[in-house]
């Protein structure tokens, strides 16, 4: 069934075409309601009584929910169009936008998977007694509560265990912490008088759902508002500690885990043979969620809070971000750019935000000039994972600028990082970081920002990051160039000294991402530019430091194919003539071996170093000293043999 758009210009204080609307959605749009939401209701009520309805309208969701609940209908989908496009400066006509955001708003949005996560209510309240009794008093009736008393205080109750000592070490989140404690004591609870306590032991260990922090000194674990389960305030702030008690118990049941990021373990470029190459999600994690696993790494989706710097940072798209994924945010930005244009819309500009971000622009809507009808909002559940293929698809599909949109909590440095390189690739004065926490001031910033002219001929962007990335690069920089990129760029070349390099080709056998290629027939050492990462382990297992690592990317399609950086003439078997190894390498070892070594000190084992591998055991089987011999057969032992032997004795 078709839905309904219904539109409400909120008592006259926006301008909705609804013709431009309908035509460039595909939607049945109503008329222009004035007061949907208080006199005009009963239209709502009706149109959803009918079918399946979307309202023009953000701010007044719940009243509506509410209307189809007692009607017992589907509940309507909301659209926000008056805060992010009705409502803007006088006398300008937010219609394109107004399109774009609508039909943007109408993908279907996919599904994140997730994991469940039980927690039965077991509580560890680490604090001083003082606080920490009367906390656990509150709890003990409906949670499993324990106290590590900071002070030493002595309970007066059994109601809940208590215990000394000191946290060691931390591991896991909601439903599964790990604990290790050092100097332990529990109650020993016989006798009269004050209660005893066991010997001090130290490496104890336990598990609780729930760690309640009120210690009020370091936290016990990294990004500790990121880590679910883990609640901590001042002990001396009652109020805040009595909200800790209504959260602890809002923790207890089976709650859905999103898996933020895939791994695929294969493409990791992390480390090959013990050699460390990228770090960049290890050192960007603010959680700690993910550590070196062999080759690999590993992450914990417990830990892991979403934050996707991992995924903008990882140079070979071993990690990638699901919630959603990078596919999906690229074809909605492809949506806001076409439905723009095609609504008579020329040069529009991005702004990519958060939930702090929405806020921001409903006050600048409310009591502001709003944002500038060019200016379309894209909503997203975190920025800190925006990377340079984000930033420069953007870009691609034809917008004028893109600019994310900073709030006080936004982990910065992948940002930062990746803008800097996005802004050497796509040229100055297109992309852009806002830090601005004042309403006005983000709309002033916007108002008076210089808009470059946007690409001409948009292009859609496909296949993981390093693709998106270079389709767009090569829509933006058109005819191929070499651009320098800034070091630690994931793109680049490598520059081998021909000199030093003896072609062993230790770096052919551990570079992750095949960029480095060997060829069977000669000596010969390969290069695809557009595989490598420079992640930097062929330069670290180079026994001749013959490699450097060159920042780059080249946009044209030489990058594709494989070049020769290295080769040399092959040296032929003295036997057999069979072509192998390198000539030089050979001389060079004969140079230093033959007559001098005790194994080569004739002629003839001097020769076995100029043959290949099978002339080599065949000269080794027959020569006198060969390996490969056995002692002499021993006679075989006949019956007369013991005979004999008895006519002996």
């Amino acid at each position: 069934m078709t839905r309904q758009v219904l539109l409400c210009n909120c008592e006259g204080s926006q301008s909705l075409d609804r013709d431009g609307l309908q035509q460039s959605c595909g939607l049945a749009c109503s008329r222009v309601y004035h007061a949907l939401c208080t006199v005009e209701i009963e239209a709502a009520a009706r149109a959803m009584q009918d079918g399946p309805t979307i309202i023009a309208c953000g701010q007044e969701g719940a009243r509506f929910e509410e209307l189809a609940e007692d009607l017992g209908v589907e509940a309507p989908f909301m659209v926000d169009l008056r805060d992010r496009a009705g409502w803007t400066e006088a006398g300008l006509v937010a219609h394109p936008k107004q399109a774009a955001l609508l039909a943007e708003a109408l993908m279907p949005a996919p599904v994140t998977p997730s994991l469940d996560v039980v927690s039965e209510g077991t509580v560890l309240i680490i604090g001083p007694g003082g606080t920490a009794f009367p906390l656990a008093e509150q709890l003990c009736d409906t949670l499993a509560v324990t106290v590590l008393t900071t002070d030493g205080a002595e309970p007066m109750s059994r109601a809940w265990d208590t215990v000394r000592g000191r946290v060691r070490q931390v591991d896991g989140a909601l439903g599964g912490f790990n604990l290790r404690f050092d100097a332990l004591q529990v109650i020993e609870p016989a006798g009269r008088g004050a209660f005893g306590w066991s010997e001090p032991r130290d490496g104890a260990r336990s598990t609780c759902d729930i760690i309640v922090d009120l210690s009020g000194e370091a936290p016990l674990i990294a990004a500790p508002e990121k880590r679910e389960g883990y609640l901590r305030a001042d002990p001396g702030d009652p109020i805040a500690v009595a909200r800790l008690a209504a959260r602890a118990l809002d923790l207890v049941g089976t709650f859905e885990k999103p898996l933020y990021v895939r791994l695929n373990e294969a493409i990791c470029a992390h480390s090959r043979a013990g050699q460390v190459g990228c770090t960049n999600c290890l050192d960007i994690c603010p959680t700690g969620a993910i550590t070196p696993d062999g080759e690999h790494v590993s992450i914990d989706p417990m830990i892991c809070a979403g934050c996707g710097a991992c995924a903008a940072l990882c140079p070979s798209t071993a990690i990638t971000y699901e919630d959603p994924p990078v596919g999906h945010l690229l074809t909605r930005m492809e949506t806001l750019a076409r439905t723009y244009r095609a609504a008579g819309g020329q040069a529009p500009r991005l702004l990519m935000h958060d939930s702090h971000g929405a806020e921001l622009i409903r006050l600048a809507a409310r009591f502001g000039r709003g944002l500038p009808p060019d200016v379309i909002p894209l909503d997203l559940s975190v920025i800190s994972g925006v990377g340079h293929a984000e930033m420069l698809a953007a870009l691609a599909h034809g917008f004028a600028r893109a600019d994310v949109l900073l709030a006080p909590k936004t982990e910065r440095d992948a940002l930062a990082r990746e803008l800097a390189l996005a802004e050497v690739i796509a040229g100055p004065g297109r992309l852009g970081l806002i830090d601005e926490a004042d309403p006005e001031a983000v709309s002033d910033l916007l108002y008076e920002q210089d808009v470059p002219a946007p690409l001409e001929n948009p292009v859609l962007p496909l296949g993981n990051r390093r693709q998106i990335a270079r389709l767009a690069a090569q829509a933006l920089n058109p005819g191929g160039p070499t651009l320098e990129l800034p070091p630690g760029a994931p793109y680049g070349a490598v520059a081998v000294d021909t000199d030093a390099c003896t072609l062993c080709l230790s770096c052919v056998s551990l570079c992750p991402s095949g960029a480095l290629i060997d060829n069977p027939d000669m000596p010969q050492l390969n290069f695809q530019e557009d595989a490598c990462l420079q992640c930097g382990i062929c330069r670290t297992i180079c026994p001749e430091d013959a490699i450097a690592l060159v920042p780059q990317l080249d946009l044209s399609d030489a990058a594709l194919s494989q070049r020769v950086v290295n080769e040399e003439e092959p040296f032929a078997c003295v036997e057999c003539g069979a072509l192998f190894g390198v000539k030089s390498t050979v001389e060079r070892i004969m140079e230093k071996l033959a007559g001098t070594h005790p194994m080569f000190a004739s002629s003839a084992q001097a020769r076995m170093i100029q043959m290949c591998d099978d002339c080599r055991v065949k000269a080794q089987f027959h020569s006198g000293n060969n390996p490969f011999a056995g002692g002499e057969r021993p006679r075989v032992v006949t019956t007369e043999d013991y005979f004999s032997k008895r006519r002996d004795h």
